[in-house]
């Protein structure tokens, strides 16, 4: 991987990041039904990882059928982002489970 490539997908990585540190808006009232901000981030990275994984995959598909246009350093890019992504969701996943354990074992 080249140092352009990986500086891509660092640029992606904070364009995330700061996706998810938003502007002071209030959130939804739980009360009301409505979904919070927090879930609309999260529902978004997610689909995000999701997308990434399936473009990977679509691509690795077509060079497996020898389509035109479709080559190795190409799909491994792909596989490769699709992997780096799928790991950063993956430690947002322990690092919330990890807070909401802590916040289970507090006293009252």
């Amino acid at each position: 991987m080249s140092q352009m490539e990986i500086d891509r997908v660092l640029a992606q990585i904070r364009s995330l990041s700061a996706q998810m540190r938003p502007a002071a808006t209030p959130a939804s009232d739980p009360k009301t039904g409505g979904v919070s901000e927090f879930a609309n981030i999260l529902k978004s990275g997610i689909d995000q990882v999701n997308q990434q994984q399936q473009r990977a995959g679509q691509l690795a598909d077509a060079f497996e059928r020898g389509t035109p246009g479709v080559e190795l350093p190409q799909v491994m890019l792909e596989m490769q982002k699709a992997s780096v992504s799928f790991r950063a969701l993956n430690e947002v996943r322990n690092r919330l489970i990890s807070a909401y354990q802590e916040i289970m074992n507090m006293s009252l």
